[in-house]
């Protein structure tokens, strides 16, 4: 899995920070804009980044699958 943010389309809703804590930041030295902390997380982790992705209004998280 690959993790990808767009930041100009980011609202700092701070769903995805909440839902995937160790995958996102909403930081307020960044306005509250999300960040990755982590763009290739660990495959526990990957249920959290995919409900975070559902659950951003401005859908500015992209999740790419790894091909196998």
């Amino acid at each position: 899995m690959k993790v990808t943010i767009n930041p100009t389309t980011c609202i700092a809703s701070g769903n995805c920070s909440r839902t995937a804590p160790k995958v996102f930041a909403n930081r307020e030295e960044d306005g509250g804009f999300v960040s990755i902390l982590d763009e290739s997380p660990p495959e526990s982790e990957w249920a959290a980044v995919r409900e975070a992705e559902d659950l951003c209004p401005s859908a500015t998280i992209r999740v790419e699958e790894d091909e196998t």
